[in-house]
C-alpha cells in the first residue's frame, strides 16, 4: 500500500484546529494560547525547511553538509537544554555542559548505530543519519536538560545541608552524592517511561511513520526497538556526563560550595 500525500487543505484543517485550542486558552485565560501560535509557526516553518534541506542532501550525500547540518542540531539542541533549567550555570557552562554532553553521547551511539548495527554503507547515508541523529538528540536533550534542572535547583534549596556535610568534613562529592542520584535518576525516567509504555499504550513515532509508509509491522517494530534501546543508552551515557560535569562545577578546587556559578530563570 502506497503513502496516501497531504494536501495544502488537510494540513489546513488540522492547523484549524490548533487556532480552535488557542481560542479556548485565550477564553480561558491560561496564558498559553500565544505560545500556542507562535510555535505552531515555528514547527511548520521548520519542517518544511528540513524537508527541503534533505530533498537536497538525499540528492549529493555530501558528508560536508551533513556534517555542517549536524552541527546545528547539536547547537540548537544545547540551547534548548539551557534554556529549559530554572537554575542554569552562568557563562559558556550553561551552554557547553549540555552540549559537550549530548555530543560525546548522541553522536558516538549514532555512529555505532550506522556502522556495527545498520551497517549502512557508507555510514553517513543521509536517510540513516539525520533521522537517527535526530531521534538520539531530541531525547537525549530532554534527559539532560531535567538531569541538569534538579541538579541545580535541588542543590540551591539544599545549600545549607549540602555546607554542614563540607564542615563535617566530608568530600564534595559524598556531600552532593545524594542529590546527583535523583538528578540522573529524573533524567532517565522519561526514556523508561516510553520503553515501558510502548507497544500497549502508545505507538512510537518511527514505527508509526515506517508503516505509514508501507513497511512491514515487524520490521518496522524492529527499527522502533533498536532506536529505544539507543536513546535510552544515549540519554543514559549523556545525563551521566552532564551531572558529573555540573556537580563538579558547583565546587571550586578547594572543594567549597558555589552556587554564584548558577543564576536564576530566564525571564
Amino acid at each position: 500500500m502506497e503513502l496516501i500525500p497531504l494536501t495544502p487543505w488537510d494540513l489546513a484543517i488540522a492547523a484549524a484546529l490548533v487556532l480552535l485550542l488557542a481560542l479556548l486558552s485565550w477564553l480561558l485565560r491560561l496564558g498559553v494560547g500565544r505560545r500556542l501560535l507562535i510555535a505552531a509557526a515555528r514547527s511548520t516553518v521548520q519542517l518544511m525547511l528540513l524537508g527541503v534541506i534533505l530533498k537536497t542532501l538525499f540528492a549529493q550525500t555530501s558528508l560536508l553538509l551533513l556534517g555542517l547540518m549536524a552541527l546545528v542540531m547539536l547547537g540548537v539542541a544545547g540551547y534548548e537544554v539551557m534554556a529549559r533549567q530554572q537554575r542554569r550555570f552562568r557563562g559558556i557552562w550553561g551552554y557547553g555542559l549540555g552540549t559537550v554532553s549530548m555530543f560525546l553521547s548522541s553522536f558516538t551511539i549514532t555512529f555505532l548505530a550506522l556502522t556495527v548495527v545498520i551497517q549502512v554503507h557508507p555510514w553517513y547515508q543521509p536517510q540513516y543519519l539525520i533521522p537517527l541523529l535526530g531521534m538520539l538528540l531530541g531525547n537525549t536533550m530532554s534527559g539532560i536538560a531535567i538531569a541538569l534542572d534538579n541538579l541545580t535547583r535541588t542543590a540551591w534549596e539544599q545549600r545549607l545541608r549540602i555546607e554542614a556535610r563540607l564542615t563535617l568534613g566530608h568530600t564534595w562529592q559524598q556531600a552532593i552524592s545524594d542529590i546527583r542520584r535523583d538528578a540522573l535518576r529524573s533524567g532517565l525516567i522519561p526514556i523508561i517511561n516510553a520503553m515501558t509504555t510502548a507497544g500497549i499504550v502508545s505507538l512510537p513515532g518511527m514505527m508509526t511513520g515506517q508503516i505509514l509508509a508501507g513497511s512491514l509491522p515487524m520490521e518496522a517494530a524492529r527499527y522502533q526497538l533498536m532506536i529505544l534501546l539507543l536513546i535510552a543508552t544515549g540519554s543514559g551515557l549523556g545525563s551521566m556526563a552532564a551531572v558529573w560535569g555540573g556537580s563538579r562545577r558547583l565546587f571550586d578546587e578547594r572543594e567549597r560550595l558555589r552556587l554564584e556559578r548558577i543564576g536564576g530563570k530566564k525571564e
